[in-house]
């Protein structure tokens, strides 16, 4: 099972659903190579923006959209650090970023910049190998007050046991996603 993808379907499924007003501010955290850039602009969103630590990725990329790469924002540098305006973003989406984020330390900084740039209201699309990626990042949610401002949209119980139905954030998965029948990590 890879974890490559020509197109995250799930991914534009869920911006879609979340952030239907194609004006929004949208932010592919580690989007590098993703095609994804390339959907949004299809889709008709007009304000993509893409954050990768590497600027050969974001450069191949710019290059496969060609004159649309100048309708993106294009961000090279490291998400727990990145000077982000306050507020800024309707929708974050991260599709692996949080997952290769092994520190307490670099999560909490990950989680407290989610916190820092979405605008309350705004949606989080965080992907994970699987539901302890996911538990985690809500959990340290819970710690910064983003979980009442943000709203956490998925599809199965993370957090088990932890709050009502009613209030239960869960995480949905990428076809591809997860370990494979060797319980076994995808390769990347």
């Amino acid at each position: 099972m890879s974890w490559y993808r020509p197109h995250l379907e799930t991914s534009l499924r869920l911006i879609e659903e979340s952030q239907p007003d194609r004006d929004g501010r949208i932010i592919d955290v580690g989007g590098g190579e993703s095609t994804l850039v390339d959907d949004l602009l299809s889709a008709g969103y007009s304000h993509v923006e893409v954050l990768d630590l590497s600027p050969t990725a974001l450069q191949f990329s710019q290059r496969r959209v060609g004159e649309l790469a100048a309708r993106v924002g294009w961000h090279c540098g490291d998400v727990t650090r990145y000077p982000f305006e306050p507020s800024s973003f309707d929708l974050w989406h991260d599709r692996a970023v949080f997952h290769f984020l092994t520190s307490s330390e670099e999560r909490a900084a990950y989680v407290q910049q989610v916190a820092h740039s979405v605008k309350p209201g705004g949606h989080v699309i965080v992907a994970t190998f699987g539901p302890k990626d996911a538990e985690q990042m809500l959990r340290a949610m819970l710690g910064t007050g983003a979980d009442r401002a943000i709203r956490v949209d998925a599809t199965d119980d993370a957090l088990d046991g932890e709050r009502s139905d009613d209030e239960r954030p869960t995480y949905e998965e990428e076809p591809g996603m997860g370990e494979d029948e060797n319980g076994d990590q995808p390769s990347r």
